[in-house]
C-alpha cells in the first residue's frame, strides 16, 4: 500500500495556509485541447494578474501570495507561476525585492479614476462645528478601551464568541445592573435588562411589541425618535412643556404611556419637577399605562445635584432606556432597556433566537471598562471637560445680554431668540458654514406652532437656536464661540431697529 503522507509535498501543506488571498478566474475552456494546456493556464494566469491590477483589485504596493502559495491555491504547478511572476516583473508589472516578497510595481497602470460628474460630491465640513447628539471625539477613552479589550478577551469563554443570546451578554448586563443601581438609582435585576444597538432601536423594539394604543411624547423632542415609533405602527400625541417638564396633567386620556426625558428635557434642557415625577408614576398605575425614560444626558450634571432615574419610583410601570452615544461614543453601538419583569419575555423573544445586530465582543469591553472603574473615571473628566465649555459659552453670551436656560446639564444649549427670527438666523448659519438646528426642528407636528415673543423658559411659544457645544475642536472653541455670539447679535441687532 502506498504511503500518501510520506509521498505528500509537505511545503504544499504550508503554503496553502500562507500569503494573501487572492481570487483569479483560471477556468479552463472544457472544448480546448489537452495538447498546448500548460502554456494556456500560463497566459490565463498572467492575463489575469495583469486585469487584477488594471482595475484596482490589487493596486500600487500590495504584496503577492508567494508563487508556491499561489500554485497550492490555483492547482498549477510551481514552476509554472514562478514563471509568470518572472514575466511580470520583466514587464514592469510586479516588483521582487529580497525580504519583501513580490509586490504590484508603483509604476503599474492603475484604474482611472471616476468621472467627476459620476462622483458623490462629499459633504461639506462645517466652518464651525456645532453639530448635536454627539460628545468631543478627542475625549474617547482609547488607552482605557485598549486595556479592557484585552482583558475581555483574554477571559471570555470560548462560547462567548458563538452566536449572541437577543437578550445580550450577561456579563455587561450584571455589569450594569450594579453601576445603573450605584449611579442612577435604578433599581434592575440583570434578568430585567435588554441590550440594544440605541435608544433609536429600543424605541423601536417597544413600539413594535409592548405598546398597544397611541404614545404620549414631549411636544418638543428628537424627531428621528418619533418616526421610528410611528414607523413601527405607534401613533403620537404631543404633550406641551413647560418650565417644570412636561405638562403631566395634559397628557391624553387614550394614551398607552408616554416618552419623557425627565432628568434633562431635550431640547429645552429642564427637568420634570418633583411633583409632575410623582404625578406621572400615578397617572401610569392608574390607567395600566406605561412611562418610557429616556435617560437623556443624565450622567452629564454639572452644578446642580443628581436627579435620580424615574424609573426607582415606579418600576413597575416606568421602562428606563439609555445609551453609551453620548458618555462614550456613537460609535460604540450599545444601549440598554430595563424593563417591568412582565414585559422582559415579550421584548425577548420579539429579537429573535440570537442578537442580531449588536456586537456582543464590545458588550463585554463595555463590561470590564465599568466593572475596573475606568468609566467612572472617564464620566468624571469628561464633566470637567464640558463644564468649563459650558463656563465659556455662558459668560461670552451674557457678555452680549443673552441668558442660557437649562444648561445645567448635557451637551447643548438652546439660545432663546424671537420666534420670527428662528428661520433668519438658521439661513444665515447655513450660509456661514454653522452646524446647529433651530429650535423648530424639534417640534411635534401637531404642536401649536410657536408664536412671536411669549416668556416661556422652555422656549414652547418662543424661537431659539441649539448648539452642540461638546462638538467644536479644542483649538477652534474660542473662536467658534466668538463667530456664534456674532451670527445671534448681528440679527437681534438688526431686528431690534426694524422693530424701531
Amino acid at each position: 500500500m502506498v504511503n500518501m503522507q510520506a509521498n505528500s509535498d509537505p511545503w504544499e501543506q504550508v503554503a496553502q495556509r500562507l500569503g494573501t488571498d487572492l481570487f483569479l478566474d483560471l477556468q479552463p475552456d472544457p472544448s480546448a485541447s489537452a495538447r498546448g494546456r500548460g502554456a494556456r493556464l500560463r497566459r490565463s494566469l498572467a492575463a489575469a494578474l495583469r486585469a487584477a491590477i488594471d482595475d484596482g483589485r490589487l493596486p500600487a504596493g500590495t504584496r503577492l501570495p508567494p508563487y508556491r502559495s499561489l500554485a497550492a491555491d490555483v492547482g498549477l504547478a510551481r514552476g509554472t507561476v514562478s514563471a509568470v511572476y518572472q514575466e511580470l516583473i520583466a514587464e514592469g508589472w510586479l516588483v521582487a525585492r529580497q525580504g519583501s516578497g513580490t509586490r504590484v510595481a508603483a509604476t503599474a497602470r492603475q484604474p482611472a479614476s471616476r468621472p467627476a460628474d459620476s462622483a458623490r460630491p462629499p459633504a461639506p465640513t462645517p466652518v464651525h462645528d456645532f453639530a448635536l447628539g454627539q460628545p468631543n471625539p478627542s475625549l474617547f477613552p482609547r488607552t482605557d478601551w485598549v486595556a479592557s479589550t484585552r482583558r475581555a478577551i483574554m477571559a471570555a469563554p470560548d462560547e462567548a464568541f458563538g452566536p449572541g443570546h437577543p437578550q445580550g451578554s450577561a456579563p455587561l448586563r450584571r455589569s450594569l445592573a450594579a453601576y445603573l443601581s450605584r449611579a442612577r438609582g435604578v433599581e434592575a435585576d440583570p434578568e430585567q435588562i435588554v441590550l440594544t444597538t440605541s435608544v433609536m432601536h429600543a424605541l423601536e423594539l417597544l413600539s413594535r411589541n409592548v405598546f398597544d394604543g397611541p404614545l404620549a411624547v414631549e411636544s418638543h423632542g428628537l424627531p428621528f425618535h418619533r418616526a421610528v415609533i410611528e414607523r413601527a405602527g405607534t401613533a403620537t400625541t404631543p404633550v406641551a412643556i413647560d418650565a417644570g417638564g412636561a405638562i403631566i396633567g395634559e397628557l391624553a386620556a387614550d394614551a398607552c404611556g408616554v416618552l419623557l426625558t425627565p432628568s434633562h428635557q431635550f431640547p429645552t434642557g429642564v427637568p420634570l419637577s418633583p411633583t409632575r415625577r410623582a404625578e406621572v408614576i400615578d397617572w401610569a398605575r392608574a390607567g395600566r399605562r406605561l412611562v418610557v425614560e429616556d435617560d437623556y444626558d443624565g450622567e452629564l450634571r454639572y452644578d446642580r445635584e443628581p436627579i435620580g432615574a424615574l424609573q426607582s419610583l415606579g418600576p413597575d410601570v416606568v421602562i428606563h432606556t439609555g445609551s453609551v452615544s453620548k458618555s462614550l461614543s456613537p460609535a460604540v453601538r450599545i444601549a440598554w432597556l430595563v424593563l417591568p419583569p412582565h414585559l422582559v419575555d415579550t421584548v425577548v423573544r420579539s429579537k429573535g433566537i440570537r442578537e442580531p445586530d449588536a456586537s456582543i465582543v464590545d458588550q463585554l469591553v463595555l463590561a470590564d471598562l465599568i466593572d475596573s472603574g475606568a468609566y467612572d473615571r472617564h464620566i468624571r473628566r469628561s464633566r470637567q471637560y464640558y463644564r468649563r465649555r459650558r463656563d465659556r459659552l455662558t459668560a461670552r453670551l451674557a457678555e452680549a445680554g443673552l441668558g442660557l436656560p437649562g444648561i445645567a446639564a448635557g451637551l447643548h444649549a438652546v439660545i432663546p431668540i424671537p420666534a420670527a427670527l428662528e428661520p433668519i438666523i438658521a439661513r444665515a448659519a447655513e450660509r456661514r458654514g454653522f452646524a446647529l438646528a433651530p429650535l423648530g426642528l424639534f417640534r411635534h407636528p401637531a404642536a401649536p406652532v410657536p408664536a412671536v415673543g411669549g416668556g416661556d423658559p422652555a422656549g414652547s411659544r418662543t424661537g431659539g437656536i441649539v448648539v452642540g457645544f461638546g462638538t467644536p475642536a479644542a483649538s477652534t472653541f474660542a473662536v467658534d464661540v466668538d463667530a456664534l455670539v456674532a451670527l445671534i447679535t448681528d440679527h437681534l441687532v438688526t431686528a431690534e431697529r426694524a422693530h424701531r
